[in-house]
């Protein structure tokens, strides 16, 4: 296993890649930590080099995954799935976190920082928001010492959401809001979000924190700035919310991609996210926009190409013959 380096121990992350993931891995490996991953695809291109060991997620083999652990002294879970696809269920996804906690408990991990979503409840008729609270209760039960984190949507420069809805406005001149448009959301940017993470590591005691940005807009209010800042000039229609997934599914089948799922439509129009409280992060996404008018919305982010068809092809053998890699 890697050694720990000077003032700091070792944390393992799962999905120090992905998007959040790498920007937390990169504040922890300045300020001296040691860092590990659990990942899916364990053969995919690891940005770190040497510095960051790989290791597969072994849920199916939970001493592997122990062993994975060991010498750990913070776990960062990000681990969760997006939508249901395949054998990538809700359900799995609990499972799999269940057993990734008792791995960790019994490899002697002290602490662990678990990534959920702004308002969990059990009580949710919606399996993305029921099964983040019942991971939020397996966190606490476990008897680690913990952080729980709850983001609402995280904008930058990788970010979907922000990112594809500029990507239809420079693209068509009318934009459909579901429902009456007023519900609200709290971005919050990704090095902000990585910052609470990282400040989390080695915290005393065990906290909840809503990881919400300064900046509060109803979703009409979002559209709107994002049009704006961009240049562009749309007309705004408000439709029903079912008339509006419809659409979604229908540019999804063009773009090889789940644009929007039904739950993400009925959180978003529950206020859901926009949490009550003090702003966590302290970056502006209206400033953001601003400073990258000339590159947001000008490719479609996939979340199909980015978790899915790339991993595919990066796990395929590699031979003599050009392996191609999606942007």
């Amino acid at each position: 296993m890697q050694d720990e380096k000077a003032g700091g121990g070792t944390v393992t992350i799962t999905g120090a890649f992905s998007y959040t993931g790498k920007y937390v891995a990169r504040l922890l490996l300045d300020q001296g930590y040691s860092v590990r991953t659990l990942t899916a695809h364990p053969g995919r291109e690891n940005p770190f080099g040497e510095v960051v060991q790989v290791f597969p997620y072994n849920f199916d083999r939970p001493e592997e995954l122990r062993k994975s652990l060991l010498g750990t002294s913070t776990l960062i879970n990000t681990y969760w799935v997006r939508f249901p696809r395949g054998e990538a269920t809700f359900e799995t996804a609990v499972r799999n976190t269940r057993t990734l906690i008792a791995a960790a408990k019994d490899a002697g991990v002290e602490r662990i920082l678990h990534v959920s979503i702004a308002n969990p409840s059990a009580e949710s008729p919606l399996g993305y928001y029921r099964g983040k609270a019942e991971l939020e209760q397996a966190v606490i039960d476990s008897g680690l010492s913990y952080t729980i984190v709850r983001p609402t949507v995280i904008f930058g420069d990788e970010d979907i959401l922000i990112n594809n809805i500029a990507w239809f406005v420079r693209r068509f001149p009318v934009f459909g809001i579901p429902g009456d448009g007023r519900y609200r959301i709290r971005p919050i940017y990704v090095e902000d979000m990585a910052r609470i993470m990282a400040e989390a590591v080695d915290a005393p005691g065990n906290a909840v924190i809503d990881a919400v940005g300064p900046e509060t807009y109803t979703f009409e209010e979002l559209v709107r700035l994002i049009a704006r800042s961009i240049g562009q000039s749309v007309r705004f229609v408000h439709v029903p919310a079912t008339l509006a997934y419809l659409a979604t599914l229908v540019a999804g089948w063009f773009l090889g991609d789940v644009v929007l799922t039904w739950e993400e439509y009925r959180g978003l129009m529950g206020n859901l996210l926009a949490p009550e409280g003090p702003a966590s992060g302290s970056t502006r996404l209206s400033e953001w926009l601003a400073a990258h008018k000339e590159l947001v919305g000008m490719r479609y982010a996939s979340e199909v190409a980015r978790h899915y068809v790339r991993a595919s092809l990066e796990s395929r053998p590699r031979s003599g013959k050009a392996v191609v890699k999606l942007p």
